[in-house]
């Protein structure tokens, strides 16, 4: 992508409106225009990421074994009603009517619509385990929307709904979920420490959180040093294995590790001080089982093996990849921008044309350009006529991992710099090498 042709809006001044780190820098790199109080429009770049976010969500569940499906963002209150959630679930519900003044509601999570899709469909036993995911748009009508995506009302959110006809098999489904999230989230790059958390209005009693460590993190966290070194299960990982998961979730559920609100304070001062990590944390995600809570309140049963009727038992799990996007940024970034990890990052490379107009330059950059993007590399090429300062102060900014500079004499003696974003180490090389660096 040139771009000149781009639509990257970068604001040289710091948003006074933006608290926190990550608010301020994807309003500077141009990711997210405000539209209202806790409302945004993603912008191209902020887009590219929220996609590349989004396709390693989608690996991950469908590795795990969930199908995807998509529900709309408007529901019919009378499915809430029949749960008993409708009235209960307070003032962050947007409530809504329809021309034929039929109460309506924009969506703040989906168990009510999952399970009637579920009951519609499914009656036996023999079509065990099922787990239902989509990423959809919520609102949740927050007192104090802040911190930008972070906490806004509008987000993205990835939820899935596993079905099981006992507890044993449910147990297996969350189990799942707990090691698909653990690799959804070292893939983009971070950190995620499992804790044990509230259920909060959606119920249950089994629950964990997916907390990242930072400073300006909205919750004060409690854990155990092991978790900063613990192994994230590879790619070969089993899920039809049900010990080996939940050998996995024992070796990351053992040590100690709790929000605020269910935190063992007799239990933490028994660990040796230096084993103690107390810090903010981010959510990323966070996972429930809650049993019959839904199914028997709208009869969700299906006929198990022994021919009487049941209800499922399910469980809920979820991801805000818009959210997601504010915390890498948080984890991941220096005095001069945003620092993507690889695998999330808008383009993969940033090539720098630093004197456009120069017949030297413009050949060797068309050349590398061109070789770049056959090799399947996503490349932001800046061919636009200013100064080299603002050119090297955008690549910073937007974070790109690795940059490709090319200047006059550069060129005329057919070299390029390459400079890492994330370390800031620069090295010289022939033109015809970048590809091959780039790769590497």
């Amino acid at each position: 992508m040139r771009l000149s042709r781009f639509f990257l809006p970068i604001l040289k001044e710091n948003p006074k409106e933006a608290e926190i780190v990550s608010h301020r820098l994807m309003l500077r790199a141009g990711m997210i225009r405000q539209q209202a109080a806790g409302i945004y429009s993603f912008l191209p770049l902020g887009k590219r990421v929220l996609d590349k976010v989004c396709g390693i969500i989608r690996e991950e569940q469908n590795r795990s074994g969930a199908v995807e499906l998509l529900m709309p963002t408007i529901q019919s209150a009378d499915l809430w009603r029949e749960s008993g959630r409708y009235e209960a679930y307070g003032k962050e519900m947007l409530r809504i009517e329809d021309r034929h003044e039929r109460d309506l509601l924009y969506g703040p999570t989906n168990e009510e619509m999952i399970t009637d899709i579920f009951r519609s469909y499914v009656r036996s036993y023999k079509d065990l385990p099922l787990n239902l995911y989509h990423i959809q748009w919520k609102f949740r009508d927050e007192v104090r929307p802040r911190f930008g995506v972070m906490r806004s009302r509008e987000f993205l959110m990835k939820d899935a709904y596993s079905f099981d006809v006992d507890f044993d098999a449910a147990q297996t489904a969350y189990h799942r979920m707990f090691v698909s999230y653990l690799r959804t989230f070292a893939r983009c790059g971070l950190k995620a420490i499992p804790m044990r958390a509230d259920t909060g209005p959606i119920g249950g009693n089994l629950s964990h959180e997916f907390i990242i460590l930072a400073s300006t993190g909205e919750s004060e966290v409690f854990c155990h040093r092991d978790f900063l070194d613990l192994a994230v299960p590879g790619e070969d990982v089993d899920f039809a294995d049900a010990v080996s998961l939940a050998s996995v979730v024992k070796t990351w559920t053992t040590p100690y590790a709790a929000t605020d609100e269910m935190h063992d304070t007799a239990a933490w001062e028994a660990l040796p001080e230096g084993e103690r990590v107390a810090a903010r944390g981010i959510e990323v995600g966070h996972i429930f089982y809650f049993g019959t809570k839904y199914s028997e309140a709208m009869n969700a049963v299906v006929t198990g093996p022994d021919g009487k009727d049941t209800p499922v038992h399910m469980g809920s799990y979820g991801i805000g990849p818009s959210r997601l996007i504010a915390a890498i940024i948080e984890a991941s970034h220096d005095e001069a921008g945003i620092v993507w990890p690889k695998s999330v990052a808008p383009f993969d490379v940033g090539l720098i044309n630093m004197k456009p107009g120069d017949a030297d330059c413009d050949a060797a950059c068309e050349t590398i350009y061109r070789e770049l993007e056959a090799s399947g590399i996503d490349v932001l090429y800046d061919d636009q006529e200013t100064r080299a300062g603002a050119k090297f102060a955008t690549m910073d900014l937007i974070g790109l991992p690795m940059q490709v500079i090319v200047g006059p004499r550069g060129a005329k003696a057919g070299e390029a710099e390459i400079k890492v974003r994330a370390t800031g180490e620069r090295e010289t090389i022939p033109l015809g090498s970048v590809v091959a660096r780039v790769s590497a």
